[in-house]
């Protein structure tokens, strides 16, 4: 095992153990994560989100100048709350060359292995500057990396290249669908089960608006591009929860769909949408408000992240085919905030250690081989900067 391996590895298990929870608090990760990096020569600034609670860490080695390369990840984890665990999700645990823990792929094991590799890297720049950005609340909703991008804008802050180190088996990945998320929140009338005429039941015309989704689900089916790369190619809905009820003889007065979709173009998104909108203003709330007018359908946005467009001319995916020597890229469909970055003006790409099969579940895990691929393909990148004229 190399130094370089050994110290990433060392530095994992300390990130694990911070419970980056996207409820809680990312403030002592990033506290850690930015001493290391001044340690190595970097300037750091940190933005705090509104609460104090969080914030967003940006880095930089090398010349104060534009066109710099900034290598990404998410600092915040999803629960582990429900899942069995056969060991403390927050304690790195080596089994059989794996390193377990949450986190462990999803993205700790990159953010790891760039800071770790920060001294080496800063040894060898010469002329291009190389930033950090670790951001906060991914897993809710991009919203840390929204925020970063606006912090960048206020600093003057004009990178040209985002390596973004989500898992993809040391893969290249240069697409992937937008993910747009959305609750519906209907509100109607509670009345005794006895008498249903008398009331508005919420669940039931969540139920209708669920219903609705199913056919746009299998029209968006036949409306795939017909060069679409994606798997599946065509736009996907995904109904995630219906909450309502208190009682089994209760009419429901409220009631909250969740669902999401994965646009593989614009054109699909706003389909959907205006769809759902005309259905609940011509059909649903006329029927709610014939019995209570004070009935409601609300559409919340929790989300709506843009994917990351396959480009013709991408300086990122050219560096990473370069540096790992793959042959071909691929698309995925799981989102990140790629499109966040490339929607900045900045080339994207997103290649890490892990897969995104061992995200989000009991006992993730990345493997040691993996995250030496990864520091390899630092070192190069060093190599690289160090070329760079």
């Amino acid at each position: 095992m190399t130094p370089e391996l050994e110290n990433t590895i060392d530095l994992l298990g300390e990130l694990i153990a911070f419970p980056t929870v996207s409820k809680d608090s990312n403030l002592d990760m990033i506290n850690h994560l930015a001493g290391r990096l001044e340690d190595a020569g970097a300037t750091v600034k940190i933005f705090q989100d509104d609460t104090g609670k969080k914030a967003n860490l940006f880095g930089s080695i090398g010349p104060d100048v534009e066109g710099g390369i900034v290598l990404s990840g998410h600092s915040d984890v999803v629960p582990v709350d429900g899942q069995d665990w056969t060991s403390d999700p927050f304690q790195m645990t080596e089994r059989d060359g794996l390193l377990y823990g949450r986190g462990a792929c999803d993205m700790k094991g990159f953010i790891a292995a760039t800071v770790a590799m920060a001294p080496v890297l800063a040894q060898r720049i010469k002329n291009r500057p190389l930033h950090f950005a670790f951001t906060y609340d991914e897993e809710i909703g991009c919203f840390g990396a929204v925020d970063l991008i606006e912090s960048l804008k206020a600093n003057d802050i004009r990178p040209s290249v985002a390596i973004i180190g989500e898992p993809t088996s040391m893969r290249v990945i240069e697409g992937h669908k937008g993910c747009y998320e959305y609750s519906a929140h209907f509100c109607g009338l509670a009345g005794h089960g006895s008498a249903p005429d008398l009331g508005v039941n919420a669940v039931e015309y969540a139920a209708r608006y669920i219903g609705r989704l199913l056919e746009l689900k299998e029209q968006l089916r036949g409306m795939a591009p017909e060069d679409s790369r994606f798997v599946p190619p065509w736009t996907t809905i995904s109904t995630g929860a219906l909450h309502g009820g208190v009682a089994h003889n209760v009419i429901p007065e409220r009631a909250q769909v969740d669902w999401d979709m994965r646009p593989v173009q614009m054109s699909d998104a706003e389909f959907v949408n205006e769809n759902l909108q005309r259905y609940c203003n011509d059909v649903l709330l006329p029927a709610m408000q014939a019995v209570s007018p004070d009935a409601s359908i609300r559409v919340e946005s929790i989300g709506e992240i843009d994917g990351l467009e396959p480009m013709d001319e991408n300086e990122a995916r050219d560096i990473i085919m370069e540096l790992t020597g793959a042959n071909g890229t691929d698309l995925v469909a799981f989102g990140t905030e790629a499109g966040i970055f490339q929607g900045y003006n900045m080339s994207a790409v997103i290649c890490g250690p892990g897969s995104i099969e061992q995200a989000h579940k009991a006992d993730e895990y990345v493997s040691i081989d993996q995250m030496q691929q990864c520091v390899d393909m630092l070192g190069r990148l060093g190599d690289k900067l160090g070329n760079y004229t």
